[in-house]
């Protein structure tokens, strides 16, 4: 049930993300012919804007592409991730030479494998950068042979990807060796997820159990890792289960501040609920490389805990932050009357609410919520 329900959400947000999809093609000296992409790009996109936007590069963009835009935008939505451009290379006819390996050295043949390694790194992601609002933050997914192929980034010196997603990947020799001795040493954050499944291709599953030995013995607090042997899942099906876990997993510390990080990670901290935001954010910039607006969901959390250990600086700060992240809406009206509340100047936390009526509503603060908190001060007095 569980399975169909997943499948049928896919299904629902490809309708909706397919509306935003951009075919081009590529012409490649790398590869001495033409190449088809498909692009995604996130809701309300603006080519003028200055937000950059991380990348996700879909290998067998042919039939991998719809289900990673459909979780991205769901994703995204919610706020689980970042609004992100998508991009999916086509290989239906070209598959078996793109993905190939020189059996005697393990790495890119010169049968083609080498020229379409060559094109991504050189090619493709150099055309979007230049026609897209990109960040530095690229992410690569593959299946079967192309996830063994998204590999190969990682032994360049400066990997271009610092995401990896390999489903149920067919794996070149000595690849679990190699890898594991190059993320034993990665000096960048590196966020790495692989799964397979009990009904996967049987050959496939036992080397990629192994593979999963090798990574998970990894001691590197560089190297984040995670891997998924799905139960009731076949080599096909395991990829609508895996890609909600990678994005999950990829953009844990992005996502808002839940109950169980609020309990376990805020309340406990050695500093204030504001100095535990702002090293979120902080760490969050340095992780992915771009700043993230601090959401209203997170400051909720700062006002529930400096109340809870009645830190009335921390919400000193707190009203200063939403101020100047929103200006025009009445949170900034009402994290400024909490302050002012909690320090005792029910004065001015009174024209504090007054003044947020005529500003914007939010997803939390409404003009009926303000208004009870008005008759409230002024009942008291």
């Amino acid at each position: 049930m569980n399975k169909t329900i997943l499948f049928i959400l896919c299904g629902l947000f490809f309708q909706i993300a397919s509306s935003q999809v951009i075919y081009e093609t590529i012409e490649s000296s790398k590869l001495g012919e033409s190449r088809e992409i498909k692009i995604q790009l996130p809701r309300n996109y603006d080519p003028e804007g200055d937000i950059l936007y991380p990348l996700v590069v879909v290998l067998d963009g042919d039939y991998l592409f719809e289900p990673m835009i459909g979780n991205a935008d769901y994703h995204s939505y919610w706020g689980d991730m970042p609004r992100s451009i998508v991009v999916g290379v086509n290989q239906a006819k070209s598959r078996d030479s793109d993905l190939s390996y020189s059996d005697e050295f393990g790495f890119p043949s010169d049968d083609g494998g080498a020229q379409f390694f060559e094109f991504i790194g050189q090619e493709l992601i150099a055309y979007i950068n230049d026609n897209y609002l990109t960040s530095d933050f690229r992410i690569m997914v593959g299946h079967d042979q192309s996830a063994n192929f998204i590999n190969y980034w990682l032994f360049k010196d400066k990997p271009l990807f610092r995401g990896y997603i390999a489903f149920s990947p067919d794996l070149a020799p000595d690849m679990a060796t190699r890898l594991q001795e190059k993320l034993s040493t990665t000096t960048e954050d590196t966020f790495y997820y692989l799964a397979t499944a009990d009904n996967d291709v049987k050959s496939l599953r036992e080397d990629i159990l192994e593979f999963n030995t090798a990574l998970a013995g990894i001691e590197n607090d560089k190297l984040h890792y995670r891997f998924d042997d799905f139960t009731d899942a076949d080599h096909y099906s395991l990829v609508g289960l895996g890609i909600p876990k990678a994005i999950n997993e990829i953009f844990g510390l992005y996502k808002p501040i839940n109950r169980k990080e609020y309990k376990e990670k805020m309340l406990t901290y050695e500093g204030s609920p504001y100095d535990y935001l702002m090293k979120k954010y902080e760490d969050i910039e340095f992780f992915y490389g771009f700043e993230k607006k601090v959401v209203e969901n997170d400051l909720r959390a700062v006002l529930a805990a400096a109340k809870k250990k009645n830190d009335v600086e921390a919400l000193k700060n707190l009203s200063k932050l939403a101020r100047k992240e929103y200006p025009e809406s009445m949170i900034s009206a009402y994290y400024a009357g909490q302050y002012h509340d909690m320090n005792g100047n029910t004065k001015k936390a009174l024209q504090s609410y007054q003044s947020g009526l005529l500003l914007e509503e939010s997803e939390f603060i409404s003009k009926d919520m303000l208004l009870d908190l008005i008759y409230d001060i002024q009942d008291q007095n």
